[in-house]
């Protein structure tokens, strides 16, 4: 497990918003809801925004998080997709 301080941070359940930035690509948001619907059931509408010269895309998603390991699993299955670069 890491080591973080969320669970003295926040009060579960709870939205955060991950950006997730990676290569642009028409099926980057697609490959993220797949790996959120596994977990995290629900209608996701993320906010895309290309980078200045068009290479990335970085993709806003608010999802509702029940623990810190939930959210470490997330972050682990999200940087897994080849096309994702960072997970913030």
């Amino acid at each position: 497990m890491m080591k973080t301080k969320f669970n003295e941070l926040l009060e579960f359940p709870c939205v955060l918003n991950f950006k997730i930035m990676g290569i642009a690509v028409d099926e980057l948001p697609d490959l993220i809801i797949a790996v959120l619907q596994k977990d995290t059931p629900g209608d996701y509408v993320p906010s895309i925004k290309p980078s200045s010269k068009g290479n990335y895309h970085s993709v806003s998603i608010p999802i509702r998080v029940t623990s810190q390991e939930h959210i470490e699993k997330l972050y682990k299955e999200l940087s897994a997709i080849e096309e994702v670069r960072y997970v913030l």
